[in-house]
């Protein structure tokens, strides 16, 4: 086991301490403890009152050897076998829990597949005869494990073995010893089998509404693009493809009727120019990194990672500037960083210094794909 393992995991289960602000803390302190002793004094800063629960040590030893036991393996943003692509998006999960082969996470070549959960039987058909065309084509599929279209997928993809042909990832909400929903108990297990089951959430984890959209993060950070296949509008599958655009991965949809209301979202998808899939020739010539990009619905962070990664390096009344500037332009409505860092026309190292120092007191949560949200006082401490 890496020594630096229990540290860094109770960084990341620490109060208030999300991915981007995981990231920032580890670059500037350089190791898990001195980030860990500098929590508190970060929180203080950004206007916490009370004290900030720090993950206790016993309490993360005990997951670690649970999550041993169960046949997982619990991986950093540190580790090599971390998955590469997701390892590129700026606001990639530092802890992940894996059950089965953790090669399947680092596929040559990778597809998203989403949709509504309660799908047409045609819908079902498509998405699973589609996975079937695209695992025998080399091509691991990645889905949620949800009801209808996600379940379809999976079955579909599972017809080959990997590596000769592609597999199947299921990325979770909930503890990787959680069986969510229930009517897909044999599927989790064949999926563990034969491919691997993907969480951030630790063991015991019940999902819950909150936890769907980091769920939907894993699914486009660990793909070269996301296939929809019938979405209502405002639909988490939606979410997902926003997802995947704003991290420069390709998006494609099924057409559907218009008298559907389950294809709305996925035409609306068409017509914001995401790519047209009737079969698997439509998805094969995106799926490689000098296709990626397009970007239908605008960036989270207008700048490079390793442009944001050091220090903060500013003098104590310049923090000040920003925190004022911060706390003026933050709204209760998500807004992306790269609005922030345009409008107040500071760094964008500027501004993530600052933003966790406010992450940190509970006053804003970094969402997936960039965005910021400024809590409301019932939320915060």
């Amino acid at each position: 086991m890496n020594p630096d393992l229990p540290a860094l995991l109770r960084l990341a289960r620490t109060e208030n301490v999300g991915p981007v602000t995981w990231r920032r803390l580890m670059a500037e302190h350089g190791c898990p403890q001195r980030a860990l002793d500098a929590v508190p004094e970060r929180a203080r800063r950004g206007g916490r009152k009370g004290p900030l629960k720090i993950a206790d040590e016993a309490e993360i030893l005990r997951e670690i050897e649970a999550t041993q036991a169960l046949g997982g393996r619990i991986l950093t943003l540190h580790d090599p076998d971390y998955p590469a692509l997701l390892a590129e998006v700026p606001d990639s999960p530092p802890i992940i829990s894996v059950l089965g082969d953790v090669a399947c996470l680092n596929a040559e070549r990778s597809i998203g597949m989403v949709g509504a959960r309660n799908a047409s039987a045609a819908g079902m058909r498509l998405a699973e005869s589609l996975a079937t065309e695209l695992s025998h084509a080399g091509i691991t599929v990645v889905s949620g494990l949800a009801r209808g279209i996600d379940g379809a997928a999976h079955k579909g993809a599972l017809h080959g073995d990997f590596p000769q042909w592609g597999s199947t990832v299921a990325a979770i909400a909930g503890g990787l010893d959680v069986v969510y929903p229930p009517e897909h108990a044999s599927l989790q297990e064949l999926i563990a089998q034969k491919g691997a089951i993907v969480t951030e959430a630790p063991l015991g984890t019940q999902p819950q509404a909150r936890h769907f959209p980091r769920r939907n993060r894993l699914i486009a950070g660990l793909t070269l693009g996301t296939v929809v296949v019938e979405a209502a509008l405002r639909s988490g599958s939606l979410i997902t493809a926003e997802l995947a655009d704003r991290y420069s991965r390709a998006v494609f949809a099924v057409p559907g009727s218009p008298l559907d209301p389950r294809c709305r979202g996925s035409n609306d998808l068409l017509r914001k120019h995401a790519h047209l899939v009737e079969d698997l020739s439509d998805i094969v010539p995106y799926l490689r990194r000098e296709t990626m990009g397009g970007h239908l619905f605008g960036k989270g962070f207008s700048e490079e990672q390793a442009a944001w990664r050091g220090p903060p390096g500013l003098a104590a009344p310049d923090v000040e500037i920003v925190r004022t500037r911060m706390k003026e332009l933050l709204s209760f409505t998500p807004v992306p960083v790269d609005d922030l860092v345009r409008r107040c026309q500071f760094s964008v190292s500027a501004v993530l210094a600052v933003l966790t120092e406010l992450e940190l007191a509970g006053r804003v949560e970094m969402l997936p794909g960039g965005a910021v949200v400024q809590l409301l006082p019932a939320e915060m401490e």
